[in-house]
């Protein structure tokens, strides 16, 4: 049976949020995210604030100088999960498979609902209608018969707005979809496709999977698939956590190893607790560079140890190259295995 999938995502909405319990910011250039002069960086903003090149993950110190007008707020994270769930309640009245992706976003496989005469369509819009009148918040929708176009739909008519790809035009859609909009295409990727004369789907057809392979590793099964309007991911109602992590942007960038070690010590009691004595198989550590440009190294370990870390620290800091750090991270990868024995961490 054909998949009916609809990918609803919110509109700016931590932003949305803010405007709504203080009206007299609507039409001002808001945002959300921290501070401009401690190394802040944006959650996200409003429409007014995109028009001047803001947008979310960007420092707020290049956010304030883009827009010298703009409203920079304080994240309220127990509000915005308040709506969350408010919006997932609305969510499970049309479906049992509902995947979340983020606070504002997920898919819902409604291929099995009687509701709206069964028109995924008119799923959407009703969703969207209820979550406007029950949280005063608008919502775009994309509508597909699978995840990858829907998602790609849902930001075709944004704000507030829906977007439908039947299985008839799916190929012809993808055909003529940018690839740089595809799903794991980076800048680097692009830059790449585009030197072998790759910028839509319709480039990609002439191509072998298995040539596609040659050129971008796992990424070519990818872009054969997507280039045809293909995606037989299932809706995942619930997916296993993969890893835990913690890690903080800096007030002052780092210059030595010894520093980053330091922080990282600061930063081990934090990812204990969050373990909650789960085991793991895997600890990677993190650095972002004074440049926004970051690396990651890992190392196989059931414990946490000044040398383990130590070690896998150093692998991360050969690639600094004189960049000065501005965030260290650290993550473990979790185990299938149920715990034995109460795991131990060792600080110095």
């Amino acid at each position: 049976m054909q998949r009916k999938i609809i990918h609803i995502d919110m509109d700016a909405f931590f932003a949305s949020v803010e405007i709504r319990d203080n009206p007299q910011l609507k039409g001002k250039a808001i945002a959300v995210g921290g501070k401009a002069d401690s190394r802040g960086v944006i959650s996200t903003c409003s429409y007014e604030a995109r028009k001047f090149g803001v947008h979310s993950a960007m420092p707020s110190a290049e956010a304030v100088r883009r827009c010298p007008q703009l409203i920079l707020l304080p994240g309220r994270m127990s509000v915005y999960k308040e709506v969350s769930n408010q919006i997932r309640a609305i969510f499970a009245r049309y479906s049992d498979l509902v995947e979340p992706l983020s606070l504002d976003e997920a898919y819902l496989d409604v291929t099995d609902c009687k509701a709206c005469r069964g028109s995924a369509t008119l799923i959407a819009e009703k969703i969207r209608a209820e979550i406007l009148a029950e949280t005063g918040l608008t919502a775009s929708a994309g509508v597909a018969p699978n995840k990858f176009l829907a998602k790609i739909a849902s930001d075709e008519n944004k704000p507030d707005g829906q977007f439908v790809i039947t299985p008839d035009n799916a190929a012809a859609f993808a055909a003529d979809l940018p690839l740089r909009k595809l799903p794991g295409v980076g800048p680097r990727t692009a830059e790449r496709l585009e030197s072998l004369g790759l910028h839509y789907g319709r480039d990609i057809l002439p191509w072998s999977l298995a040539d596609l392979t040659e050129a971008f590793g796992k990424f070519g099964n990818s872009l054969y698939q997507r280039a045809r309007g293909i995606d037989d991911r299932p809706v995942q109602p619930s997916r296993e956590r993969k890893s835990v992590g913690v890690e903080t942007t800096l007030a002052h960038d780092l210059r030595t190893e010894a520093q980053c070690a330091s922080i990282m010590n600061t930063l081990l009691p934090e990812l204990v607790q969050r373990l909650r004595g789960r085991p793991f198989k895997g600890i990677t550590v993190k650095l972002k560079f004074h440049d926004f440009q970051q690396t990651t190294a890992s190392g196989q370990a059931n414990r946490i140890s000044s040398d383990i870390l130590d070690s896998i620290l150093h692998t991360a800091w050969q690639r600094a190259d004189g960049r000065r750090v501005r965030l260290v991270g650290i993550s473990v990868a979790l185990s299938d295995e149920l715990p034995t024995r109460q795991l131990s961490f060792e600080f110095s």
